[in-house]
Parts: C-alpha cells; sequence; structure tokens
C-alpha cells in the first residue's frame, strides 16, 4: 500500500497513524497470498476483526449506558444491535471507501469483493483493532464516534427505544441534576429551496454540540448527536 494511500485513508478516518503496518493488515483479506519473499503470511485482517468486534461492543455498550441512563438491560441490548450489525458495520465501512482500499486475492477480487457487505463489515472492525492497537482505547472510542454512532443515531434515534436525540440529552441531563440544552440557530446558509442550518446546542452556558442539517429540526437533532457523544465520552 502506497504512503499516498495510507495517508488518505488516514485523512478520511481522522487518525494518524504510528504504524501504518496495523492499517495495511486491517485492509488485508486472508484470500491475499503474500508476494514471494515477503514475510506476511499471516498478516491477514482475521484477527484484528476479532479483536475490533470486542472493542466495538465495549464503545458502543458505554455510550449507550451513559446516554440512556433510563434505560434497562433490554432496551440496551436492543440499542446496541441496532447499532452494531453487519448491515450497520458494512454502510460505514462503505461511506469511508474501504471496499477501494482492501487488498484481495484474485478470487474475491474477480466475485465482487470489494462490495461484499460480510466483507465491509470485517474490515470495518480491524480498523477499529488497528487504530485500538496504534493509540489505545481513547482513539478507537473516537474513530467509532465519528464514524458510525453519530450517523446511525441521527437514522436510528427514534427506533433505539423510540428515544429522540434531543429527549435523550434532556434525560441524561436531568439524571445528573442540570438544566436542559438550549438550541441556538448560528447560521443560515444557501438559496430558499436549499436552506442549510447550522445549531448549537448549550448546556450549561457552554457550547455541547453542533449540527448542520436542510431543516431546524434536523439540526437540533445532530446538534443533540454531538452533544451525547461529548457528555458520554467525557462527563460533566
Amino acid at each position: 500500500m502506497a504512503d499516498e494511500e495510507i495517508a488518505e485513508l488516514e485523512s478520511v478516518f481522522g487518525h494518524r497513524f504510528r504504524d501504518p503496518r496495523l492499517l495495511v493488515q486491517a485492509l488485508t483479506h486472508s484470500s491475499r497470498m503474500p508476494e514471494r519473499g515477503t514475510d506476511d503470511a499471516d498478516d491477514n485482517n482475521e484477527k484484528l476483526e476479532f479483536l475490533g468486534d470486542a472493542v466495538l461492543e465495549l464503545v458502543v455498550s458505554e455510550y449507550l449506558v451513559r446516554a440512556f441512563p433510563v434505560w434497562g438491560e433490554g432496551q440496551l441490548s436492543k440499542g446496541r444491535a441496532r447499532l452494531v450489525n453487519a448491515t450497520a458495520l458494512s454502510l460505514a465501512a462503505q461511506r469511508l471507501s474501504l471496499g477501494r482500499h482492501l487488498r484481495l486475492g484474485k478470487g474475491e477480487e474477480k466475485t465482487g469483493g470489494r462490495s461484499k457487505p460480510a466483507l465491509l463489515a470485517d474490515a470495518y472492525e480491524a480498523v477499529i483493532a488497528a487504530v485500538y492497537l496504534d493509540s489505545g482505547l481513547e482513539a478507537a472510542r473516537g474513530f467509532i464516534q465519528r464514524t458510525l454512532v453519530e450517523g446511525a443515531m441521527a437514522v436510528e434515534a427514534e427506533r433505539l427505544g423510540r428515544t429522540d436525540p434531543k429527549s435523550a440529552l434532556q434525560n441524561l441531563l436531568q439524571s445528573r441534576g442540570i438544566a436542559p440544552g438550549s438550541y441556538y440557530i448560528v447560521e443560515e446558509s444557501g438559496p430558499d429551496h436549499q436552506k442549510m442550518f447550522r445549531v448549537e446546542v448549550r448546556v450549561a452556558g457552554e457550547i455541547a454540540g453542533v449540527g448542520t442539517g436542510k431543516t431546524k429540526k434536523e439540526a437540533e437533532q445532530l446538534a443533540a448527536v454531538a452533544a451525547l457523544t461529548q457528555l458520554g465520552a467525557e462527563g460533566i
């Protein structure tokens, strides 16, 4: 994998690898045979996928426990299942264009391996493990939140226990004895038929999250998602 390709992926991931070999391994499918004279016979992503799956479950479980403090075990399990499944992971991989960078064997290449949901989901988990091994749990947590949780929460929030992000944020703040957040439109841009709104949500007078959407409601919900991510990771 060329240095330019690694740099491109690092930019997309929002993470600069101390050891780029971990990234290369994460994107190497077991079907790829090592080139003659190399010693990377075992450097496929299967072990990283195993580790990434565990890190992913931990981070998402922690996020849900913090974001939805009134939920019981059943709701938490259902919420995690909606956020962490093969479809959600393959979609996250597609958003990151992982398929284009997979290192595949000739057989997988011919049968469309770059677009197979299972391979993409496995590669996404392997990348999580690569980030974790490279820089630790905080880096992996940030990567998962940016590339999976925020987008999934914006789409799945209503089905996740039927709690939307704004309500979830209010529940979280209430559980911590903090006044509800306040939402402010800080920017409107674009022509009337393609308006974009930028909204800040402030908690205790401080900006806790920012969201941009095609409607005020969408921008507010995305701001709430950002606030939940920040408060769930860092506490207040």
